[in-house]
């Protein structure tokens, strides 16, 4: 794989941007939409099922809808195209465009508290970048791009 595409995956903390629900070319925008579009116009459908066939879950259909419809509609096109959607509060954005580095183990700083993540998104942070400098890019791509991001 081409070394700038894989690193356009990523965005510069490490996290895959592929994975994440809000990304747009992301498999969970993809299939929130195929199970969208093959459910159809199942609301009328899920009352009838806790109706009749006395399956209370489908109670909260409606609920559902709206959680997939909103991982239907991911717009990100990633942090390293645009600012991040997530982490209004991410200092990695523009400090590594600052420092003139892809990732954020790169840095002279590294580790640093200019992320604005909290403790756990911070320990994943620097276990990514960890990683990363330890088995290369690609390596770490292919270890993960099977697994959930969450």
């Amino acid at each position: 794989m081409d070394k700038n595409s894989l690193k356009d995956k990523f965005g510069p903390c490490g996290l895959l941007c592929e994975k994440c629900f809000a990304f747009d070319g992301g498999l969970i925008k993809y299939h929130a939409d195929q199970l969208k579009r093959n459910l159809g116009d199942f609301d009328v459908y899920a009352q009838r099922f806790v109706t009749l066939l006395e399956i209370p879950v489908f109670d909260k259909y409606l609920e559902f809808k709206e959680m997939l419809s909103f991982f239907s509609e991911g717009s990100c096109m990633g942090c390293r195209k645009q600012d991040c959607h997530l982490f209004k509060g991410c200092g990695v954005k523009q400090c590594y465009k600052d420092k003139k580095v892809d990732f954020c183990y790169q840095c002279s700083d590294f580790p640093c508290n200019n992320t604005g993540f909290d403790k756990n998104l911070k320990r994943r942070w620097l276990s990514i970048n960890e990683k990363i400098r330890e088995i290369g890019l690609e390596s770490y791509y292919n270890e993960i791009k099977d697994k959930p991001r969450y």
